[in-house]
C-alpha cells in the first residue's frame, strides 16, 4: 500500500488491493513520509472503508484537525456498537460520532456542556443504544479523565440510532418526539403506564419506529383486506378507536395519512399492552 495523500502526521489515504480508497490511522503513519511511498504496515494501526467517496472525502476533512485520540475512542465504540447490535449500521457513523465526540469534548474543555432534553425517550425507547451511550462515557474517562455528564449518553445513542436508521439525524429527533407522542396518547387513553422493557412494550416500541419511519418516508401499509379492519374493531372497539385518535393526530401534525391497515395492527399492539398492564 502507497500513501496517496498524507492528511496529518497519523492519517494518510490508501488505495487497497481493490483499488478503492482507504484511510490509514496510526501513531506516525504520515510523519516524515511522502505521497507514493511505501505505507510502514507496522504502523497501521485501524482501515477506515466508507461507502462513498463523497464520505471518504468528508472523513479526510474531518481527520485533519481532530486528534488521533479522538478518533480511536470513536472507531472503538462504533465497533462495540456493532458487536453488540448485531445489526446494520451505517459506514457514516464514522463521521457523525467522530465528530460530535470530538465537538463534545472541547466543549467540555470549555465549560460548555448542555443538557439533551430527549435523554428520558431514549433511555426508554433505545435501551441498547443508550447502554452504548454509556460504555462510551465510560470508555472517554477511563482514557482521556474527562467525565462526560449522562446527557452524552443519550446524545451518542442518538448518533447510533441515526446510523441503524441511515436517516438525517433531524429524522431521528422527528422520529423520536413522534414515537412519545403517540405512546403518551395511548397510555393518557387508557390511563396506563407503559413497561418498555415488556415483551408487549418492546413490540409496541419497535412497531412506533417502523410507523414513524414510513411517515417521514411518506410510505403507508395497504393489504386492502376490510375484513380484517372490520374485526379489529368489533373486537377490540376501545383500542381501535384510541389508534383512531393516533390517526388524527399524525395527520394534523405531520400532514400523513396512516391507513385503515395501518390503525388495525395499531390496535392490536395496544390491546396486547392493555392486557399485559391489567
Amino acid at each position: 500500500m502507497k500513501i496517496d495523500k498524507i492528511i496529518n502526521n497519523n492519517v494518510v489515504s490508501t488505495h487497497d488491493d481493490e483499488g478503492r480508497e482507504v484511510i490509514a490511522m496510526g501513531r506516525g503513519v504520515g510523519f516524515k513520509a511522502k505521497e507514493g511511498m511505501v505505507i510502514d504496515q507496522s504502523k497501521i494501526e485501524k482501515l477506515f472503508r466508507l461507502e462513498s467517496q463523497n464520505s471518504i472525502d468528508k472523513f479526510k476533512e474531518l481527520l485533519a484537525d481532530i486528534p488521533m485520540e479522538h478518533v480511536q475512542i470513536s472507531a472503538e465504540i462504533i465497533s462495540y456498537a456493532k458487536s453488540v447490535l448485531k445489526r446494520p449500521i451505517s459506514q457514516s457513523i464514522y463521521i457523525t460520532l467522530t465528530d460530535h465526540i470530538n465537538f463534545a469534548l472541547e466543549r467540555f474543555r470549555q465549560k460548555l456542556m448542555f443538557h439533551n432534553p430527549l435523554i428520558r425517550e431514549v433511555k426508554s425507547f433505545y435501551h441498547e443504544e443508550y447502554l452504548i451511550g454509556e460504555y462510551a462515557v465510560a470508555m472517554i474517562e477511563k482514557e482521556l479523565g474527562i467525565a462526560l455528564p449522562v446527557d452524552e449518553a443519550a446524545s451518542i445513542a442518538l448518533h447510533v440510532v441515526n446510523a441503524e436508521y441511515n436517516a438525517p439525524m433531524g429524522d431521528t429527533i422527528k422520529i423520536t418526539n413522534l414515537i412519545q407522542q403517540v405512546s403518551d396518547t395511548v397510555t393518557d387513553y387508557f390511563q396506563i403506564s407503559l413497561d418498555e422493557h415488556s415483551l408487549s412494550g418492546e413490540r409496541f416500541i419497535t412497531h412506533l419506529k417502523f410507523l414513524a419511519q414510513r411517515v417521514f418516508a411518506g410510505e403507508h401499509i395497504t393489504l386492502d383486506n376490510l375484513e380484517f379492519q372490520e374485526v379489529i374493531d368489533r373486537l377490540y372497539p376501545e383500542e381501535y378507536a384510541c389508534a383512531q385518535k393516533v390517526q388524527a393526530l399524525i395527520r394534523l401534525q405531520y400532514g400523513h395519512q396512516v391507513t385503515e391497515e395501518e390503525v388495525a395492527y395499531l390496535a392490536l399492539h395496544i390491546r396486547r399492552i392493555r392486557m399485559e398492564e391489567k
